[in-house]
């Protein structure tokens, strides 16, 4: 099929840019280390408390930061569903949040062709494994504090460590998922007439 045609799609569902579409704006030039993969992930997290800001603000207004067990699962549903919402879009739409922007670094399949819709859940939903061992034992072992933040790590680095048992150097997340982490190459800087 020509590069510039759509690819086809069940009735009902819109066209899905073919691969050279989706990365015509950038050249792919391999997988990008993982020590670049967990500083963005860093950014993310501060990224992450902006998006939340506005929607923990109502919430906490409406239940007035009560801490009755109801409103603290409240607030954890929230945080999943408003994070889901700005990653598997950004996914979806583009490849990309602004700290992956940031770093160079886009999720595609495996042929280079963007995320569908439901590929994006999938790798959202399969992200949490990287915290939810930890979020188990916190809660198995009644962890608190300094104790859970040392569980969070280890897991954290022992998640971490599965992009070096990956050929592709995927993290685990991302193999389940079906999906790949590029690393972009640097933007050619346009020169201007002096």
């Amino acid at each position: 099929m020509p590069a510039n045609k759509p690819r086809p799609t069940p009735a009902g569902t819109a066209p899905v840019a073919p691969p050279a579409a989706f990365l015509s704006d950038a050249t792919v030039v391999g997988v990008p280390s993982v020590r670049r993969r967990l500083i963005s992930m860093v950014y993310e997290l501060l990224l992450g408390f902006a998006v939340l800001f506005l929607p923990f603000l109502v919430f906490e207004m409406l239940f007035k930061a009560s801490h009755a067990t109801a409103v603290e699962h409240g607030r954890q549903a929230l945080a999943f569903i408003v994070l889901g919402l700005y990653f598997i879009h950004q996914w979806h739409r583009k490849g990309q949040t602004l700290a992956m922007q940031t770093w160079r670094l886009r999720v595609t399949l495996p042929d280079g062709a963007p995320l569908p819709l439901q590929r994006a859940m999938l790798r959202y939903l399969l992200a949490w494994l990287w915290v939810l061992p930890a979020l188990l034992a916190s809660w198995a072992f009644g962890l608190q504090h300094w104790d859970a933040l040392g569980a969070l790590g280890i897991g954290i680095v022992g998640w971490a460590l599965t992009a070096y048992l990956d050929p592709g150097r995927q993290f685990l997340h991302d193999r389940l998922a079906g999906t790949r982490l590029v690393q972009l190459a640097k933007p050619v800087k346009k020169s201007s007439p002096a």
